[in-house]
């Protein structure tokens, strides 16, 4: 275990946290942060007025920490171990709303031993439950199609196949352990970047990690779980942070507030089911101040639906946008 003072976090405010309180005001009841963190979500909720919190996190390392600045919310903050995926599985209780911040958190980029980021040199783990398959297994042991799949699908890198080939014949030579290694074997295919543009590796450790966590499958069963768990009357909040997994989350909420449509416009039209939510908030980005005094929000959404009491029911995961791959179960 991490050393209390180790643990302790520096003030945290996660992106778009005004504006996401503001949409869900008045907050009120039991809510579920379903990406715990280091905890910005889940203690701007109990500030707010939220009777209770359930802290939901994969990674050991949050539940950790959360016991070192929970201690100031008493019983109104409820730690858990678990996937989001299963969120509704935390609790038997309806909610009041379920919160999702998606991505890698700070917490995780910052530390070199977990292996996010290309900036700090460290072992290629990018696991956020700190368990099963690392970014080294992935790298080292999976075909090249496999490699070139992940990092166009959920990378949208466009020289996927000669960053692939590169890994599998770096990795012929000696197993590739370290995120600077495979930084450099990436940077290696691309032009040197531009003033101003980013890391050549920035895309291919985005792929790697999606890969890793499954992120995907969590996202699209996360929000089913939250539709299943959520009273009448209760918010559904995301932030995303990049394109993909945007694009996911507005689509389930447009055909969730029944403007989906058809998927494929040769079937024969459905027919029409309830409105499981309401859209409050459609996307919006962070305001100037926001940017100024955090960059790393400079791509992230926001996205608030209240919910119907209308049935829960599967989604239509070919309605979604989700990458091919997923559709191809790799």
């Amino acid at each position: 275990m991490v050393a209390a003072a180790a643990m302790t976090p520096a003030p945290h405010i996660p992106v778009l946290l005004r504006q996401l309180l503001d949409a869900v005001a008045p907050v009120r009841g039991i809510w579920l942060d379903g990406t715990l963190g280091a905890g910005g979500y889940a203690r701007g909720l109990l500030d707010a007025g939220a009777d209770c919190v359930i802290g939901l996190d994969r990674d050991p390392l949050a539940l950790e920490m959360a016991a070192v600045w929970g201690v100031e919310y008493g019983d109104r903050l409820r730690p858990v171990q678990g996937n989001f995926s299963s969120l509704d599985d935390a609790t038997d209780v309806p909610l009041d709303g379920v919160t999702l911040d998606l991505g890698v958190s700070s917490m995780q980029l910052d530390r070199a031993e977990r292996g996010f980021s290309f900036m700090k040199d460290g072992p290629l783990d990018m696991r956020m439950g700190q368990s099963g398959v690392s970014a080294a297994d992935l790298v080292n042991d999976a075909d090249e199609g496999v490699l070139a799949d992940i990092l166009f699908h959920y990378g949208e890198e466009r020289a996927s196949r000669r960053i692939a080939r590169a890994i599998v014949v770096a990795r012929t030579e000696a197993r590739i352990e370290t995120t600077g290694r495979l930084a450099e074997i990436i940077a290696s295919c691309l032009p040197r970047p531009k003033p101003g543009q980013s890391h050549p590796a920035t895309r291919s450790f985005q792929a790697i990690r999606i890969a890793v966590n499954d992120e995907f499958g969590e996202l699209v069963q996360g929000l089913e779980a939250a539709e299943r768990i959520i009273k009448p009357g209760g918010k559904l909040a995301v932030v995303s942070f990049h394109s993909l997994e945007d694009r996911v989350v507005k689509r389930f909420f447009t055909e969730r507030s029944g403007g989906g449509g058809r998927s494929n416009r040769y079937a024969p039209e459905a027919a029409q089911e309830a409105p499981r939510f309401t859209l409050n908030i459609k996307g919006n980005g962070p305001d100037a101040a926001e940017l100024a005094a955090n960059p790393r929000s400079r791509s992230a959404r926001l996205r608030v639906g209240t919910r119907t009491d209308a049935a829960a029911g599967p989604a239509d995961y070919s309605a979604l946008g989700l990458p091919k791959l997923v559709e191809r179960g790799h």
